[in-house]
């Protein structure tokens, strides 16, 4: 009201009639006002001889609205402001006002500055500075956000149920709603949010900047692992299928072409099921699906133990149990040691990028990985002092998984089929006709144990067998962690 009252007085001293009002609403630093928009196209359009103003830091604090509003000064309109008595026809009238106008967005700029200097202090020290997401309690500003006892438990379960790749983001969303979970403004959540929590880091422990392409590490507790969220991304990004089609083949996005990377696609044609690259560059990419059954059938039997193994295998595992607690301690060490590594590297390449050694956008991406990694490390370290990670007892859970994947395959239905597929294969690749399987990490130490001609164990297999689990327990030590989720 009193910058109104600012403005009649104007108008009444200097005898000038007001026929319309506008009041802008949106901030005088911001570019794109409409309001600010729409008077400046009337003044050019003649519908209005001139403008009275409040003041010049109210009219613009940006340089170019002030552009804008000097071209119409040029062109005879009459610009006034209540505040200044400044006559902008002459030129040391309108250098005066240009001066005001380049302090006035002098003094926004440095507001912004420190707005963001603030901001990215409180992300270096852990804290995040904005809105807790969904699942999360603000605490106060300098303090770590919370998770929220009665919301926390139903994000986790979300990303724990659509991790089993059986739920689509629909059907999600109508559990959650049954499950009574809302969003900030208590009211149900949407698809948007709902891709907006499965796709944020924050519930790891990881603090992403969406605007800036920036990652933090985080003093807040984790909600959910690093692996579940990889795994949820990868059913985000299609890299595992969920949908069930009219035609549910049961290779669908396993098998792809070696060429391009591309899935192939399934076909049916006389009773026959083919697998086809679609791409114009690769015509004859094409395989049979019996074929690919065979191919995996063998590969499956290549992992079973015999009798004389798996015998062998329980029985050391037993052995490693009943020491674990002794070398839990070392292993914890070595934890500790690559933590400490990690950490190192993020310095170095901090350091890296404050000597101008790197680009911005390549020190975020491996500032990014080395983050990550952190928190898959502190997710093991935190295991292994809850005593909930045992090494011996992960072993066992590979060495039944291997010893029993064919008949676990036989018997599946098609999601855990394709979902035992996706745990023990690293790729499946076709080249024309040519299939390619290659299995993942550590089945890959199973299959390529030595045995006999026969197929048979080795004669030496007490010395097979031992350098088969030092080779397990090291690819534990560095960070595997067996996810069965869909195949249990």
């Amino acid at each position: 009201m009193e910058q109104r009252s600012a403005i009649e007085r104007h108008a009444t001293r200097n005898n000038l009639s007001i026929t319309q009002w506008i009041e802008e609403r949106e901030t005088a630093a911001k570019k794109g006002r409409p309001l600010w928009n729409g008077m400046l196209k009337e003044l050019r359009k003649g519908t209005m001889q001139g403008v009275v103003i409040h003041k010049i830091d109210r009219s613009a604090r940006n340089l170019k609205d002030w552009a804008d509003l000097g071209d119409l000064i040029d062109q005879g309109i009459e610009v006034h402001f209540a505040n200044e008595s400044l006559d902008l026809q002459s030129r040391g009238g309108r250098l005066s006002a240009d001066i005001q106008a380049v302090v006035a967005a002098d003094y926004i700029r440095n507001l912004r500055e420190e707005a963001k200097k603030g901001i990215y202090g409180r992300l270096k020290q852990g804290f995040y500075p904005m809105r807790a997401p969904i699942g999360y309690l603000d605490q106060g500003a300098g303090k770590a956000k919370t998770i929220d006892p009665v919301k926390g438990p139903i994000v986790k379960k979300a990303f724990e149920l659509y991790g089993s790749g059986q739920w689509s983001i629909q059907t999600l969303m109508d559990e959650l709603y049954r499950r009574s979970l809302r969003n900030n403004a208590g009211e149900r959540v949407t698809q948007n949010g709902l891709h907006t929590i499965l796709r944020n880091p924050f519930y790891t422990g990881v603090m992403r900047i969406m605007a800036s392409g920036e990652t933090y590490l985080g003093n807040h507790e984790a909600l959910i692992s690093k692996s579940l969220f990889n795994r949820v991304q990868d059913i985000l990004h299609g890299r595992v299928g969920t949908r069930i089609n009219i035609h549910d083949f049961l290779f669908r996005r396993i098998v792809k072409c070696e060429q391009c990377g591309r899935s192939l696609i399934g076909e049916s044609q006389k009773g026959i099921t083919y697998y086809r690259c679609h791409a114009k560059a690769c015509p004859k990419t094409i395989v049979r699906e019996d074929g690919i059954v065979s191919a995996v059938h063998e590969a499956l039997m290549a992992l079973a133990f015999s009798p004389e193994e798996k015998t062998y295998l329980m029985g050391r595992i037993t052995e490693l149990k009943a020491n674990w607690i002794e070398n839990r301690e070392a292993h914890l060490q070595a934890l500790t040691m690559r933590l400490t590594q990690v950490i190192e590297r993020l310095n170095r390449l901090t350091d890296a990028y404050l000597d101008q050694a790197l680009d911005k956008e390549l020190f975020e991406e491996r500032k990014t990985a080395l983050i990550q990694e952190r928190r898959m490390l502190d997710d093991q370290k935190r295991d292994y002092e809850a005593n909930r990670r045992s090494v011996p007892e992960e072993l066992q859970k590979i060495v039944e998984l291997a010893g029993d994947a064919y008949s676990l395959y036989k018997m599946a239905d098609l999601a855990k089929k394709r979902r035992l597929l996706r745990i023990i294969m690293s790729n499946c690749k076709v080249k024309q006709k040519t299939l390619d399987f290659a299995y993942a990490m550590p089945f890959r130490e199973v299959a390529a144990r030595e045995k006999n001609d026969d197929g048979g164990p080795s004669k030496e297999i007490g010395r097979t067998l031992e350098f088969l689990l030092d080779r397990l327990i090291k690819v534990f030590a560095e960070g595997f962690d067996l996810d069965l989720t869909g195949i249990e």
